[in-house]
């Protein structure tokens, strides 16, 4: 009779964390420290601490902290990966997260953190975790189509102009603005900065806006896509 509890599982979580260089959408790599796959780049994670982390989330949080000196970015739970092979150690499970950050908020993990494109640069990653970018990337752009995702890759202020940016280089595709526009009404997220304008350049002042504090760390969701 085998003793099941003698296998003990290996309990981690990934982050698959997102960010725009220049109007291109990356991902946030790490450098392995330890076998398996010593030095090579992998997505940011670690083991669960049972006695410490109140829940998976905590757990992903924890490691952003750690890994990327970031605190308390969007973050949403991708999916769970486990069996048998994807660990050479043994069996395992991780519970995926995606984050998402503006532009140059990684900054202060220079060195520690390797942004790569997620359309044709990815390099050879471990475990399943070419897998897993695969679908935080299907995820963040299937739900940029009928929520406010993709402003949580937009630094504050921002101008509707900016906003709309930052929607088409997520989606890879050109936005009508009027469309754009009425989606970003019936989504409610924004909030203009009283008497804040961007000037400068060939074009009239453009409001600067915010997001809504009910949705700094929230979607709003609309019942139809852009």
């Amino acid at each position: 009779m085998n003793d099941d509890s003698a296998c003990a599982v290996i309990c981690t979580v990934d982050v698959v964390l997102l960010t725009l260089e220049e109007g291109v959408l990356k991902v946030a790599l790490v450098r392995r420290e330890h076998a398996p796959f010593a030095q090579a780049l992998a997505l940011p994670g670690g083991y669960i601490h049972a006695q410490d982390d109140v829940d998976a989330q905590a757990a992903a949080a924890r490691v952003l902290r750690a890994k990327a000196g970031l605190e308390s970015p969007y973050l949403e739970q991708l999916a769970t990966f486990s069996g048998a092979v994807r660990d050479p150690r043994g069996w395992s499970l991780a519970v995926a997260y995606c984050a998402l950050v503006p532009p140059g908020t990684l900054a202060q993990a220079e060195g520690r953190v390797h942004l790569v494109a997620v359309d044709g640069g990815l390099p050879p990653l471990p475990f399943d975790h070419r897998q897993i970018v695969d679908a935080a990337v299907l995820r963040v752009r299937s739900k940029s189509q009928y929520s406010s995702m993709p402003v949580h890759l937009c630094a504050e202020p921002f101008t509707l102009p900016q906003l709309q940016a930052v929607y088409e280089a997520v989606l890879g595709e050109a936005i009508n603005k009027v469309s754009f526009r009425r989606k970003m009404d019936e989504l409610a997220m924004l909030e203009a900065l009283p008497g804040a304008l961007q000037t400068g350049g060939a074009h009239r002042p453009a409001q600067l806006y915010r997001v809504r504090p009910a949705y700094r760390r929230s979607l709003s969701l609309s019942a139809r896509g852009l």
